[in-house]
């Protein structure tokens, strides 16, 4: 097999997903050190691939109307001359697009319709969720001839600028967050990928970390999340940034952290890959299971619904209301002998 020299990564959803892709980069570097690793991602997830010192180049998903645009995708594969294309996130449009471009070498799962536009198919199916999404992204690598993989060398190498730093000790100065305290940081929104804990429980833990434990509490989350962070709000030691926030900003926020709560969501894949303690919420439904999407990290606590239901469906979960069967007395407690 030759060498591959030029390749592009294709990671086109959400920040979570990008995060768990981010570790191919290294793996490439470390087996042809002399490749090109280009990353193709929404304009949203960008910054965790930019300066990320095994990833050369960034293209930004070109879309209209939330709409991939294929002739502007088709016109820039074309012009850069890929000879490899790794499908992680595997999508028609795009997926002809790498054919269409002339890519000699294009990786993706055996199990889709458009299957038969990959040169070299992995058949895998990931919902069943018996890997990490981690683990199945490094699976890829291997029609690269990469088989020899460390699990205990991952590494994300998330780069945050200093300007980004810069602005968050700013916003800190002005909403005079003191930061000679433990800094916990709970987010309580997944964006509808998983189901989430109850916001009445998030708000009881909140409570008692701000009294209790005499913690800061931040609050974060997008614009359109800033209602359901307002009912977190405590009187005491608490912020919200809901709104507040760029992806690199949160990511600098996370780095000042001693801890962040959090559903499966993005944030708690970055919180891991930074290296903080995690503490997460995550229901038995197979694809959106903890085996599956959970914090790749040794510094984690996951807590599932304590309801015993079997082959567990996303109707099912919101019928039985399982996340609300989490306890949060023993979660605070987790918590609490964690950060001591």
């Amino acid at each position: 097999m030759n060498s591959p020299n030029k390749i592009l990564i294709v990671r086109t959803d959400r920040i979570g997903d990008v995060v768990l892709t981010l570790p191919l980069a290294k793996y490439i570097k470390k087996f042809y050190p002399k490749s090109h690793v280009t990353f193709l991602v929404r304009e949203y997830t960008s910054p965790l691939t930019l300066n990320n010192k095994f990833i050369d180049n960034t293209i930004i998903l070109p879309e209209k109307s939330n709409q991939t645009n294929f002739w502007k995708v088709l016109s820039i594969l074309k012009s850069e001359k890929f000879d490899t294309a790794i499908m992680v996130y595997p999508r028609f449009r795009i997926s002809l697009a790498l054919k269409l471009a002339g890519i000699k070498k294009r990786i993706g799962s055996g199990y889709r319709w458009f299957s038969f536009l990959f040169t070299d198919k992995v058949y895998e199916h990931r919902k069943t969720g018996e890997k990490h999404e981690l683990e199945h992204n490094l699976t890829l690598l291997k029609k690269i001839g990469i088989t020899d993989i460390e699990k205990t060398d991952v590494s994300f190498d998330i780069h945050i600028s200093e300007q980004s730093r810069q602005k968050v000790d700013q916003i800190f100065e002005d909403y005079n967050i003191p930061d000679n305290r433990k800094i916990i940081i709970i987010h309580p929104g997944s964006g509808g990928s998983s189901i989430d804990l109850p916001i009445s429980k998030f708000s009881s833990l909140s409570y008692r970390l701000a009294h209790e434990l005499d913690c800061v509490i931040l609050i974060t989350g997008s614009q359109s999340e800033k209602n359901t962070c307002d009912k977190i709000m405590n009187e005491l030691n608490s912020y919200n940034l809901a709104g507040k926030l760029t992806l690199e900003e949160l990511t600098a926020v996370i780095e000042k952290s001693d801890m962040l709560i959090a559903n499966s969501t993005g944030p708690i894949h970055i919180a891991a890959a930074l290296g903080k303690n995690v503490v997460g919420f995550y229901p038995k439904i197979k694809e959106c299971s903890v085996e599956r999407w959970g914090p790749y990290t040794d510094k984690s606590i996951i807590f599932s619904p304590s309801i015993d239901c079997k082959n567990c469906t996303r109707e099912q979960c919101e019928k039985l209301d399982c996340m609300n069967s989490i306890d949060i007395d023993n979660v605070y407690s987790e918590i609490k002998t964690l950060l001591n």
